[in-house]
């Protein structure tokens, strides 16, 4: 199954690495002009530069401004708007709620949640002048299967999934939006979550217990699903939330 992206514009937020690196790769590959959208500019950069027609640009998805500016700065370049990927997100370490900071629980929020309402409301005018634009937003299967010691960040992705349906309605059919639901991938997520750069056997173990796959999602798994659903081949989908998760949800 061919998919192409040739003449079309891309933003991928959290672009600097694990599932943003990858899929801006997989969109690259497809012919797209790609925008890898990143607070930790360098590493954007460095996705950017191995990549036939791409930019990398600095941005703070908290910040309405910021968001907004990246936008406007893809449309300066190419000259439109087709997809944009709200991929920028964070756990927390693992803590009980009532340990949890309020500072820490707003963060938590605003990069998770709130960014994705950010991007997808200045994303929407330029999407909306384009033929089979859409949105794919990066939830998590947590967000159903949440466990403990990361209750706030299941929730903020249990939003993303709540608000992916809702937008979908409201922006149909003119605008498509999805989301993809991934089970842990041994990303920078795991020094986030865990403190360490990869999980100890006796986590992987039991997490991998739970998958009946076998095994922790790779970032091509995520990038594949979500080119997928970007594509001219999932026009009558919207308001997807797919797992991307190995059977966790079944099991």
């Amino acid at each position: 199954m061919e998919i192409s992206f040739a003449g079309r514009a891309v933003i991928v937020t959290g672009g600097a690495g694990g599932f943003g690196a990858a899929t801006s790769i997989a969109f690259a590959k497809a012919g797209a002009h790609v925008v890898v959208s990143d607070i930790n500019v360098e590493g954007a950069a460095a996705v950017a530069e191995k990549l036939p027609s791409a930019i990398a640009v600095r941005t703070d998805v908290t910040d309405a401004d910021s968001m907004r500016e990246l936008m406007d700065r893809t449309v300066d370049e190419y000259g439109r708007l087709d997809v944009l990927v709200n991929n920028a997100g964070m756990p927390h370490p693992l803590t009980s709620v009532v340990d949890m900071g309020s500072a820490d629980i707003d963060q938590q929020v605003a990069i998770n949640f709130r960014s994705v309402v950010l991007g997808c409301k200045y994303a929407l005018p330029y999407l909306q002048k384009q033929q089979e634009s859409s949105v794919v937003n990066v939830a998590s299967i947590s967000a159903r299967r949440p466990r403990p010691g990361s209750t706030v960040y299941c929730a903020t992705k249990a939003a993303v999934e709540s608000f992916t349906r809702g937008f979908a309605a409201e922006v149909a059919p003119q605008v498509r939006v999805n989301a993809v639901s991934p089970v842990i991938a041994e990303t920078g997520f795991v020094k986030s979550a865990f403190g360490v750069d990869s999980l100890p056997d006796d986590t992987r173990k039991s997490m991998v217990d739970g998958i009946p796959m076998g095994r922790t999602a790779d970032v091509e798994d995520v990038a594949n699903a979500i080119l997928y659903l970007a594509s001219s081949k999932a026009t009558f989908l919207t308001g997807v939330c797919l797992d991307v998760d190995g059977g966790r949800s079944i099991s």
